[in-house]
């Protein structure tokens, strides 16, 4: 979908969660994101954090992308603002970790936003956002 798209119901532009594809495009991205992580070796340490099997850190990573990109609060409304910096506290994140879960980003938007300016922007987002989870030199 393109980014220029107006929203049916309004004439404001289309929300990144429309521009995606809505719940089917933004689950694809979630399950992709940990299918990456899965397969690709440059990701090993980042896997080894997260809780086996994937199935539930899938579903909240689906429900936390839902409200970021404008859709529907899924997350929020069951476990409250996301507060992400602090949940993720217990967790050793520098820069490999960082990098590691950017490599893995990446490719998804490689893969599944061909939209040019919705890819920049998307990737700046993510960007942003992982460097804001570092929180061990």
């Amino acid at each position: 979908m393109l980014s220029f798209l107006k929203s049916k119901k309004t004439s404001e532009p289309a929300s990144q969660y429309q521009q995606l594809g809505g719940e089917q495009g933004v689950r694809a991205m979630a399950d992709r994101f940990y299918d990456i992580m899965e397969s690709d070796p440059r990701a090993k340490d980042l896997l080894e954090l997260h809780p086996q099997p994937l199935t539930s850190i899938r579903q909240k990573f689906f429900e936390f992308l839902s409200g970021w990109f404008g859709g529907p609060q899924l997350f929020t409304a069951k476990y409250g603002h996301p507060q992400l910096r602090a949940r993720h506290l217990p967790f050793r994140i520098d820069i490999k970790m960082r990098d590691q879960w950017l490599l893995c980003m990446y490719q998804v938007l490689d893969e599944q936003v061909s939209d040019p300016l919705l890819h920049m922007q998307l990737k700046q987002q993510f960007t942003r956002l992982a460097h804001h989870m570092i929180n061990t030199d």
